[in-house]
């Protein structure tokens, strides 16, 4: 039995593969080696795994994870798959190749993170082979969850949001004073799933201008930034994983297709295609 996890840092998709082929699929919360040691995964997945999986007949655990930036981190991870899953071969990489493999199979291409955080890559059909560092939520990520979520947050404290939205905002989050959410931000855990639960808000309301124009220029930055720093990137389709790319994919074409990339696929979760390509490994 094969488990095959895409594991973004606000959640993480499972699916339980047996030898028939016959998928299983469950959620937990996301596991990102940044933000949680080994011990806090065992702890949540004691918890969190469905009680039907028979954990002593998994013999493969191919986990994809936001934050495996280093064999270190990839540890993190591992130590704690091997824990709970002790008859396992277990593969911990990181949540770009399970974009790439989900996105291209086994072709050659240009693939793209858009979710909590921001991820991008070219892929020669087995390996990542070119990446512009996107340097997390704290220096970069343009176009994430987190980036667009910053800027909410931001004018908010700020009193800057157009059109109603600053009363529609707080009573939305009830969340505090200024003093309580910097507190929050510089003391509460995941700091980056907390900016990026605010997307939803920009989504909510795309019908106003002003959410739709800081995702414009929030994607805009991811191209300014990140794309447009590869060779030749006009030559690959723009392809794309993530919910905020996903929700936001009329806009997301647009600017692509201002920067000359043709937009190929554009997907909320990799998990099903994930899934199919371990399925084709796994037959050749």
């Amino acid at each position: 039995m094969m488990l095959i996890a895409d594991g973004g840092s606000t959640k993480c998709n499972w699916c339980q593969l047996d030898d028939a082929n016959r998928r299983v699929y469950f959620n937990t919360e996301g596991y990102n080696p940044d933000f949680i040691d080994t011990t806090g995964i065992v702890a949540s997945l004691t918890q969190n795994l469905p009680d039907t999986l028979p954990r002593n007949e998994v013999t493969e655990v191919h986990f994809y994870g936001a934050g495996v930036s280093s064999q270190a981190k990839a540890d993190v991870i591992g130590n704690a798959m091997k824990q709970l899953f002790p008859n396992a071969k277990v593969e911990v990489t990181e949540d770009l190749l399970a974009a790439a493999r989900a996105l291209l199979g086994r072709e050659p291409g240009f693939a793209a993170i858009l979710g909590t955080g921001t991820n991008s890559c070219i892929y020669d059909g087995q390996q990542i082979t070119y990446n512009v560092d996107s340097l997390g939520y704290f220096l970069g990520d343009e176009g994430s969850g987190s980036f667009i979520g910053k800027r909410l947050l931001r004018d908010y404290l700020r009193g800057l949001l157009p059109d109603g939205l600053q009363e529609i905002f707080k009573e939305t989050y009830s969340l505090g004073s200024r003093n309580d959410i910097l507190d929050r931000l510089n003391n509460g855990p995941l700091p980056n799933r907390f900016l990026a639960s605010f997307a939803k808000f920009a989504y909510d309301h795309n019908n106003v201008s002003y959410c739709r124009d800081i995702v414009q220029i929030g994607f805009e930055a991811f191209f300014q930034n990140l794309v447009l720093h590869y060779p030749k990137y006009q030559d690959y389709s723009f392809n794309c994983i993530g919910s905020v790319g996903y929700n936001f994919r009329d806009i997301l074409t647009q600017v692509a297709n201002s920067h000359g990339m043709q937009v190929g696929k554009i997907i909320r979760s990799p998990i099903d295609d994930l899934v199919t390509y371990h399925e084709q490994a796994k037959a050749l």
